[in-house]
């Protein structure tokens, strides 16, 4: 129903109400003469004065119904989107159609949770907003008409992976991606004390698991002088937890 046709209905009510209202003040007027008349025209005119006020309960009712159906999935809008998970964090859990209290949930070493009704499911980097929309997904396909699932972080692991520097650079070794900042590729060489002085700044490989099996792994190289250099940090690369990087050297040494 649009606006217009909206405020012609309650036009046509407030008409009926105050034509009742008139009926039976008429009929009150000329009750002394006409006698039981007078209790006929009053039960007409409350009855078409409760049919007319009736007309508007339907349409409360229905917008009301309409709230409630809109709260619980406008939750899912407002659910964290930047904090990536990582192995360690204490999530709560909740789906809101079971009217149950949140459940505690662990992303466990392997970067899953223990979901209920689905078993595990890969959780690390993926923030709360988009693991929510994949598990609701999940739960509508055999469990539910309409899930709507809440999920926060309720206690954040110190960190959040493990990324790897080899070749040429003055410190190689491992480094803990921390959770609460993102640690690049340049912050990376930086913390490993800088390349050494026949590093080849122009391809420094960066390699990541994009699947199971070691085929599914993709590498990607990055100058990364450009970046400390000459400032162009549109070029640095987020790193993720068991991204391994390789510095190679340079072929000629002059």
């Amino acid at each position: 129903m649009n606006h217009n046709s909206g405020l012609t209905m309650q036009a046509q009510r407030h008409e009926v109400r105050g034509a009742s209202f008139h009926l039976l003040r008429t009929a009150f007027g000329s009750g002394i003469r006409r006698g039981g008349f007078v209790m006929v025209a009053f039960a007409a005119c409350c009855w078409v004065a409760a049919g007319a006020w009736a007309a508007d309960a339907p349409a409360a009712s229905q917008e009301a119904t309409n709230v409630a159906k809109a709260g619980p999935l406008a939750s899912m809008d407002a659910l964290d989107d930047k904090h990536k998970l990582a192995i360690g964090d204490l999530l709560s859990f909740r789906i809101v159609e079971d009217e149950e209290a949140p459940k505690p949930l662990i992303v466990t070493d392997s970067g899953e949770l223990e979901v209920p009704y689905i078993g595990r499911y890969p959780a690390v980097n993926r923030t709360c907003q988009q693991l929510a929309r994949d598990i609701k997904a999940e739960l509508e396909k055999k469990h539910y008409y309409q899930a709507t699932v809440i999920i926060a972080v309720d206690v954040m692991a110190k960190k959040r992976g493990r990324v790897y520097l080899t070749g040429a650079v003055r410190v190689p070794g491992p480094q803990d991606l921390p959770s609460d900042e993102d640690l690049t590729l340049s912050k990376a060489v930086l913390r490993a004390g800088g390349f050494t002085e026949f590093a080849d700044k122009r391809h420094v490989k960066v390699t990541r698991k994009a699947g199971a099996g070691p085929s599914d792994n993709k590498t990607i190289v990055v100058d990364v002088s450009q970046i400390l250099e000459k400032g162009k940090l549109q070029y640095d690369l987020p790193l993720e937890p068991d991204d391994l990087i390789f510095i190679p050297d340079r072929l000629f040494r002059f």
